[in-house]
């Protein structure tokens, strides 16, 4: 059989059906996300005079979730996907974000909103290491990129609707205490994944590297036709051998391997950029920028839907355009859009406050959240979860999300005090650079992943010269990867 022949779509609509229900009860975890991190904008309107809050007790609710809820939960989602599996892991990660967002809603005090959302961080960040891994090593390889990032669209819609909610609570409950409701919205999908997760299989991979080959083989089964099960089964277990003679321990495998640390270091270095964007600082002070420049609280949180608007908008867009489009062509476009976009907020910055100025602005911020969602954030993850080794692939997603979580933990916590120090011209002006320098590190190091399953692109990888691959060519052509 040829490669070309196994590498065939999976044709039955049951492949099909079973793919679809697969993505979208994993992908929870990815709403929960987007939920979590986006509510807080329009809650923290209520819950400054409600609990009575400083603005470094503001600072701390917000970045308690990611730093060291989230760090710290990447750091142990990384090691419980490899301990537990991708599907127990994420089951942890149901119960965290059910547990979180009811003691959110209680919350008597700062304190304890501090823990829950501690709590609820440890479920954001395991779900952000584990979702994009189970997906990648669930999906057929012609439908890796497309499956992976129906998380990122989970996880902008979860924020489109904390930004909906948000506004509708609002306009519906005149109490200064709806916040709580607003925060406890998040334990119905939370629930929804704990029962959806009990439904579905491990990862065939997970199963393969423990010698559970039978159940790796029946997995496959459920979601590839025979013939591209097969195909796929021999990688595997060719990968899963290699796999377990290095897997002893996982920064011994490293020391021991210098293709493995320069792929670890290049995550790091994605998740490093994806989150030096400034991406959140709309996310969470959307409504408070807004309402700064002079528009009212109510105005501020309906203008803010647009922002979210656009990221589940442009996220489909960027999902479709991974089908044509390599993913480090994808970032080069999205890293150059958003330091045009910052370099405009900058300017726009500039102009005296008015109605006009304020709208202005939200156009700009959006411009910006476009090129973000568009290119930057679909293909980030979708990288994380392709580019490292079966034997530390948890590991290593663990080490980059903790990376991502305390980048966007350090900006969160740093952009309210940026902005009085430097003013929003000059704050944004400091991303326009930090950007710039992104943009270099893609150009540099990012290696092209499209069209290659995660074994044969771990066999590139091995050879100590990250290549940039080539699309895989139609039947008859040949293509040699070029080297970097």
């Amino acid at each position: 059989m040829s490669l070309q022949a196994a590498r065939q779509p999976a044709s039955g609509s049951k492949h099909r059906g079973y793919l679809a229900r697969l993505t979208v009860i994993s992908t929870l975890g990815g709403l929960l996300f987007g939920y979590d991190t986006g509510v807080i904008s329009g809650a923290l309107l209520y819950m400054q005079d409600s609990l009575n809050m400083s603005p470094v007790e503001e600072a701390t609710v917000v970045s308690a979730l990611l730093f060291p809820g989230a760090a710290v939960g990447a750091l142990s989602g990384g090691r419980l996907a490899d301990t537990l599996g991708r599907r127990g892991t994420l089951l942890v990660c149901a119960l965290l974000f059910l547990v979180g967002a009811l003691g959110c809603a209680i919350a008597p005090n700062v304190g304890f909103m501090v823990v829950a959302r501690v709590v609820l961080g440890l479920g954001v960040g395991a779900a952000a290491v584990t979702c994009p891994l189970y997906l990648a090593e669930m999906a057929p390889a012609h439908l890796r990129g497309r499956m992976v990032t129906i998380n990122e669209l989970m996880i902008v819609t979860g924020q489109m609707l904390a930004f909906a909610i948000n506004a509708l609570l609002d306009t519906l409950i005149h109490d200064t205490n709806v916040w709580r409701i607003m925060l406890g919205v998040a334990s119905v999908p939370a629930i929804a994944l704990l029962i959806g997760m009990l439904a579905l299989p491990e990862s065939p991979r997970w199963f393969a590297i423990r010698d559970r080959f039978a159940d790796s083989r029946r997995i496959l089964d459920f979601s590839r036709s025979p013939e591209e099960a097969d195909f796929e089964y021999e990688e595997i277990v060719a990968s899963a051998k290699t796999a377990r003679e290095e897997r002893s321990h996982a920064w011994r495998d490293l020391k021991n391997n210098p293709w493995m640390r320069k792929l670890l270091w290049i995550g790091i270095g994605l998740a490093v950029v994806q989150q030096a964007t400034g991406i959140n600082t709309v996310n969470y002070y959307a409504p408070s920028i807004l309402e700064r420049s002079g528009l009212g609280v109510s105005a501020s949180l309906v203008a803010t839907i647009a922002v979210g608007v656009t990221s589940v908008l442009m996220t489909v867009v960027g999902i479709w355009l991974l089908g044509f489009i390599g993913r480090r062509r994808m970032l080069m476009i999205g890293f150059s859009g958003v330091v045009a976009s910052q370099a405009l907020l900058a300017v726009v910055f500039m102009l005296p406050q008015s109605d006009a100025v304020s709208y202005t602005i939200l156009a700009a911020m959006m411009l910006f959240v476009a090129f973000v969602q568009c290119f930057i954030g679909t293909c980030v993850w979708l990288l994380l979860s392709e580019i490292f080794p079966m034997a530390i692939r948890g590991f290593a997603m663990g080490i980059a999300v903790f990376a991502l979580w305390t980048v966007n933990a350090a900006i969160s916590f740093l952009f309210p005090i940026l902005v009085v120090s430097l003013g929003s011209t000059g704050t944004f002006a400091v991303f326009v650079l930090v950007n710039i320098a992104s943009l270099a590190f893609v150009a540099k190091f990012v290696p092209e992943t499209k069209g290659q399953s995660l074994e044969e692109l771990e066999v590139h990888f091995r050879t100590g010269a990250l290549p940039i691959i080539v699309p895989r060519p139609a039947a008859g052509e040949t293509v040699e990867p070029a080297r970097q």
